[in-house]
């Protein structure tokens, strides 16, 4: 198991940017995929992108194009670059890991319009 702890959402206005971080520790070596998960408020949690242990990426349709998902080499932080962003990107933000094995806390991003 790995413990996660999310950092960096807040309150941006349609078009701004955001970084999240996803902090990584405990047995990083069990990790094959790190996923960002968004879940707005009356909806089921989603997953936005993922990123394999070794460096292959997806993203939904949704946030092609405005969303990159990185790593740094060990895998010990998960980042996702958030650009353009729109009203519909709100929600809570979970950094998962082995498609929903483990699970950080969340953080909020809030799009205004």
């Amino acid at each position: 198991q790995v413990q996660l702890m999310e950092s960096g959402g807040g309150l941006v206005q349609t078009g701004g940017s955001l970084k999240l971080s996803c902090a990584i520790s405990g047995n990083i070596r069990s990790v094959g995929v790190i996923g960002w998960y968004r879940q707005a408020p009356g909806k089921q949690r989603e997953l936005v992108a993922l990123i394999s242990n070794l460096g292959s990426r997806e993203y939904v349709d949704s946030v092609k194009g405005r969303f990159t998902i990185s790593k740094d080499k060990p895998m010990n932080t998960v980042y996702l670059q958030m650009n353009s962003l729109l009203p519909e990107d709100t929600g809570v933000y979970y950094c998962g890991a082995n498609f929903g094995r483990d699970w950080g806390q969340g953080t909020q991003v809030t799009v205004s319009s």
